[in-house]
């Protein structure tokens, strides 16, 4: 019974955390190159009252064994990787990756950070920077009478100047991909950071490498978050932290009645 109180006990806590990175995906339904994540669970370790394959005899083995679990917790959740939908916003600084690649932005601290969300603007120097300021890698700069920004699916970014025809070009985008996306440290922010699971990103144009992907001007990619199936995820996750709940009651009710034996 003391057993069945720990395990029930593990379970709750897991579908606890469970219902915690269900709440962080609806939260982020709206945040632009959100990936969503799944968390996934292991069983804990088991006491083995009888192993599988002991001796039954001279000749026999036991077939199946007794082992009692311990209970669950979750052991990752991990990033999915799926691609989100596109909207249109015909903002010429706005752009989004057809492919797996990642933008390259450089942080405060100079490190570099990776990031799906593709929405840019323009600080009071012309750089291209993020949302708070941040800007990208490696650095485009455009002149304050920049006009008709055009990024090409190459990320090859030109512009045109007053009373002028001909374009010139400011720079050109790279990308950078991950052997293991999923394996990427999230630092807040719409960034992510690489680390040993994700190994060390491999950096490109557009368009020039298999994976990559190419860039798209006027467009941003939406969170990945499906609202339907996280609400599907959380019916079960509450169902399951219940009959969790519901095995904590039943022990309890047959320590209780051990302890109102009389002899």
């Amino acid at each position: 019974m003391t057993r069945a109180l720990y395990s029930a006990a593990s379970g709750m806590t897991a579908q606890q955390m469970n219902v915690d990175n269900i709440a962080h995906n609806l939260a982020n339904g709206s945040t632009n190159g959100y990936k969503a994540r799944r968390t996934q669970f292991q069983d804990l370790l088991y006491q083995s009252v009888v192993q599988p394959g002991a001796a039954a005899g001279q000749q026999t083995v036991v077939p199946t064994g007794l082992q009692l679990g311990l209970g669950a917790r979750p052991s990752s959740n991990e990033i999915v990787q799926t691609q989100g939908n596109f909207a249109q916003t015909n903002n010429p600084l706005d752009l989004v990756i057809q492919g797996n690649g990642f933008f390259q932005i450089r942080q405060p601290s100079g490190q570099l950070a990776y990031t799906r969300d593709g929405s840019f603007h323009m600080d009071k120097d012309g750089n291209i920077v993020t949302a708070n300021g941040d800007p990208l890698e490696p650095q485009i700069t455009l002149p304050p009478q920049a006009q008709q920004i055009t990024i090409a699916t190459d990320g090859t970014v030109s512009y045109t100047q007053p009373n002028q025809t001909a374009s010139q070009q400011a720079g050109q985008i790279q990308l950078a991909l991950f052997p293991n996306a999923a394996g990427l440290n999230s630092l807040g922010g719409n960034l992510y950071a690489p680390t040993d699971a994700s190994g060390d990103p491999t950096l490109g144009t557009p368009g020039g490498q298999e994976g990559l992907g190419s860039v798209l001007q006027g467009y941003v990619e939406q969170s990945n978050v499906s609202v339907v199936e996280e609400f599907i995820n959380l019916i079960v996750a509450q169902r399951g932290y219940e009959a969790n709940s519901k095995v904590v009651t039943a022990a309890d009710n047959m320590a209780q009645q051990v302890n109102n034996l009389v002899r």
